[in-house]
């Protein structure tokens, strides 16, 4: 007797996405399932993914992981592939996750590649060209973390030769406006969760660990086999790390919202866990 076909539901969170929410749904029409966790968008993101057959289901954002749960409270296939609405499935990995879905498996999830597009460019160097978990069961897996929301698997995890291509962002402006936003909330999270117990790092994380970075993404990760992309994509995501880590410097100073200034003696705690930015 053959075994029953599992399911899969397709997770997609959106905010005023109108311009790629319909390319995105438009490369999942063969999952059983797809839901769009719509964060209050006031444009016709909402409506768009209903004419491509999802379901949606509106919540104000609080954080990232949270608004990924709030989702898959509301998914109905054993397996989850989570995306974001700038990334398209290409055949390849479709087909593999098709077949994967009529296979009694061990595993609780799969990696596969993030294609990423740089400016248009597509970078297979500098270090944007990696595995990450996005296909998961349903059950038994929630996610954690509040910027970079990572599904928690509870057992073995397999690996697809299949690739989805992502396009983060449409122009250098709109990138910088999303990383000024990400670093605002990666910082904050640190901030309460560690308190001043990372002041003792901030000196390496502002001064030297950026030039490192850029060496890593520029040489090491050879990025400048992409020609000026990979130039350009080091010295970014280098500034990046950075940023991270002045605004936490700031918080710690007292001067960012909301953030009280601690004591001299709880300044001088050490610390901490490390932290490898932005990838």
């Amino acid at each position: 007797m053959t075994a029953a076909r599992s399911t899969l539901s397709v997770l997609v969170l959106a905010r005023n996405e109108e311009a790629r929410i319909a390319s995105c749904l438009e490369r999942v029409q063969w999952a059983d399932d797809i839901v769009v966790v719509d964060d209050m968008s006031t444009d016709r993101t909402a409506e768009l993914a209903r004419r491509s057959g999802a379901r949606v289901v509106r919540r104000a954002f609080d954080d990232f992981s949270s608004q990924g749960n709030f989702g898959l409270d509301h998914i109905q296939g054993d397996w989850v592939l989570a995306l974001d609405a700038d990334e398209w499935v290409t055949p390849a990995l479709r087909d593999e996750i098709l077949r994967m879905l009529q296979q009694p498996t061990v595993c609780r999830g799969f990696t596969y590649k993030r294609l990423n597009f740089f400016l248009g460019h597509r970078m297979r160097y500098g270090g944007w060209y990696h595995d990450i978990l996005r296909l998961f069961r349903r059950d038994g897996t929630r996610f954690a973390g509040r910027v970079h929301h990572t599904p928690q698997v509870q057992g073995a995890v397999g690996r697809l030769s299949g690739e989805v291509e992502h396009r983060p962002f449409r122009s250098l402006e709109q990138f910088i406006s999303r990383q000024n936003r990400y670093s605002s909330d990666q910082a904050r999270e640190w901030y309460e969760e560690q308190g001043p117990g990372l002041v003792p790092r901030v000196r390496e994380h502002l001064i030297w660990k950026p030039w490192k970075l850029f060496w890593k993404f520029l040489v090491k990760k050879q990025g400048f086999r992409e020609g000026m992309h990979g130039v350009v994509f080091a010295g970014l995501f280098a500034w990046v790390h950075f940023l991270e880590w002045a605004k936490y410097f700031e918080r710690v100073e007292g001067f960012a919202s909301g953030a009280p200034r601690p004591s001299k003696a709880l300044q001088e705690a050490g610390g901490g866990p490390d932290h490898h930015a932005v990838l």
